[in-house]
């Protein structure tokens, strides 16, 4: 599925099972908290934190789809072509950062 697929599907979703979207600023508050529990999971599981028993069942991938599934929300309600912005994203990043990332000494 491409972005652009994943944005209809979440609008979908929304309409058939989620009332409404929620508004803009407790979406923005949903997106942190949920990069907090992906940062608890990488802190932990790949860090050198000690993870704790109730940490071990949780799932890095089911809480990045989390962090999607509002990234998603909030480009759809805010009018954001993510698909495009990302692929306009991408082509940036090859432009300016090829050389400097294979020229950069701490990657080697």
């Amino acid at each position: 599925m491409n972005i652009e697929n994943a944005q209809k599907a979440v609008d979908e979703w929304i309409r058939q099972h989620g009332v409404r979207y929620f508004n803009e600023l407790t979406n923005m508050a949903q997106l942190t908290e949920e990069v907090g529990e992906v940062a608890r999971i990488i802190a932990r599981r790949y860090g050198e934190q000690s993870e704790k028993e109730s940490d071990k069942s949780k799932d890095l991938g089911e809480e990045l789809a989390d962090v999607l599934f509002v990234v998603l929300c909030l480009a759809n309600q805010t009018g954001v072509d993510l698909q495009l912005a990302f692929d306009k994203k991408l082509d940036l990043k090859t432009r300016r950062d090829h050389d400097r990332h294979h020229n950069n000494k701490k990657l080697k």
